[in-house]
């Protein structure tokens, strides 16, 4: 089985989502399907600027044994393989500790999108996973109570994002229309709570410039 090649493609997901700002240190996962039987996985606790292809786990997807890759695979390989396994479609699992969908993961609402481009590329509902201890049978276990077919995005409380897509083209566009959503949403609450709290203006505007720039 010849796996470098894919294995290189995770390198590069992960450098690539770096330089967005949706990974940082050693703060997110992906797993790529290399076939029916197989998947390639980030490895644990390692900086994404100096990886190569060597550290990226392949593992079996019906039980996660590890057939290649000099370390440890992510502790999120279950979390990823719940997706794998559920939706023979998908190509690129991503999880993300992206700023503003974290943000937004925190409040504990599921957000609504609008029709359209974003609809096709997320979905019509975007579902909060609730809290379980990262890496657990228990995390990985709500979220495949949360997944559909016809959704691509998905909030995990106080845990960031999980996003994912037919191809790695579609689930990094997840990741980019995820944030985006989410941040126009938390403009709109934002603005909505200057409206209702006076008092509150000068605060909740800073924070909007903030999250604006």
């Amino acid at each position: 089985m010849n796996t470098l090649n894919i294995r290189q493609t995770v390198v590069e997901l992960c450098v690539e989502l770096s330089h967005r700002g949706h990974f940082s240190g050693t703060g997110g996962n992906i797993a790529l399907r290399i076939d029916a039987a197989h998947i390639a996985v980030t490895p644990s606790a390692t900086d994404y600027l100096t990886m190569s292809a060597a550290d990226v786990c392949v593992l079996r997807l019906a039980d996660l044994k590890q057939v290649e890759g000099e370390r440890t695979p992510s502790v999120e390989s279950g979390l990823h393989a719940r997706v794998l396994r559920a939706r023979p479609d998908v190509q690129a699992s991503i999880h993300t500790h992206q700023p503003v969908a974290s943000a937004c993961a925190l409040l504990g609402h599921a957000l609504e999108v609008p029709p359209g481009p974003l609809q096709q590329s997320l979905g019509r509902r975007i579902p909060v996973v609730g809290y379980a201890p990262s890496g657990s049978g228990w995390l990985s276990s709500k979220l495949a109570r949360a997944l559909r077919p016809d959704t691509n995005a998905y909030l995990m409380f106080d845990h960031g994002a999980l996003c994912c897509g037919t191809s790695t083209a579609t689930a990094l566009q997840a990741v980019e229309d995820l944030e985006a959503l989410s941040q126009t949403l938390l403009l709109q609450a934002i603005a909505a709570r200057s409206a209702r709290e006076p008092f509150m203006q000068l605060a909740l505007r800073r924070v909007a410039d903030a999250l604006a720039t």
